[in-house]
């Protein structure tokens, strides 16, 4: 029986699940990264509101962690006005992944010191 070719058919073979593996890890990689930014972005936003009574100088300090995610970015700070209660900031952060509309979402929360 002659096999002269089968190598190169079975790489043909094989080589479109390789590229679609590669693919989906890639997409992974990305949804991670950016889910790691936006949770510093709101620890970032979620300090300033602890310190600072303007809740609109927390969502700056947020747009400003967040950089060019920033403008996709729904960024929410409720800030008390009673020392020692928490200030949460929350984004909310639409993208596409395997092109299916997803929300990325990171929350973070610190005590009001002055």
């Amino acid at each position: 029986m002659n096999e002269r070719g089968s190598a190169a058919v079975e790489f043909a073979l094989v080589i479109p699940v390789v590229v679609l593996v590669l693919l989906a890890v890639t997409e992974v990689v990305v949804v991670a990264r950016t889910q790691l930014e936006l949770a510093q972005a709101a620890r970032e936003g979620a300090r300033v509101a602890a310190i600072a009574a303007d809740p609109a100088q927390a969502v700056t300090a947020t747009r400003t962690a967040l950089g060019p995610l920033a403008a996709d970015a729904t960024v929410t700070v409720d800030r008390p006005f009673v020392v020692g209660e928490s200030a949460m900031v929350v984004i909310r952060l639409p993208m596409r992944v395997f092109g299916l509309p997803i929300t990325l979402k990171a929350d973070a929360a610190m005590r009001v010191e002055s």
